[in-house]
């Protein structure tokens, strides 16, 4: 595989992408939330169909999907097999790589339960 290639073989994993998966469906709840208010206070109803969100939907499920993929090619890198006794500069990447593997499962679940109400209902009672 070329260099071109492996651009995520060179992105340096800190515990601030450990916390990109879980952010973006706090944001996608938020917009969720504000979403439904902000329709059931003008009509009183859901208006239509929300297409706008659903785009949005996608936009955090590719988002989540986008790390979680990075963090799996990460968490690959091949290096010593478990107990990771020792405090490797490698074997920190991989228990990262694996974590946030871990949450951008979750917050891809996460989302879609967060979408399923807004698609599917259609009264603000």
């Amino acid at each position: 595989m070329s260099e071109r290639g492996k651009w995520h073989e060179r992105l340096k994993v800190t515990l601030w992408t450990l916390i990109v998966p879980p952010a973006i469906w706090a944001g996608h709840f938020l917009a969720s939330y504000l979403w439904a208010a902000i329709s059931c206070a003008k009509a009183g109803r859901f208006a239509s169909f929300p297409l706008l969100f659903v785009i949005g939907t996608m936009l955090a499920l590719l988002m989540i999907g986008l790390s979680g993929w990075i963090a799996w090619a990460q968490a690959r890198l091949p290096g010593n097999p478990p107990p990771h006794e020792d405090s490797t500069r490698i074997d920190r990447l991989r228990f990262l790589a694996k974590s946030t593997l871990l949450l951008a499962g979750l917050s891809f679940v996460g989302v879609l339960f967060t979408a399923l109400p807004v698609i599917f209902l259609r009264d603000c009672r």
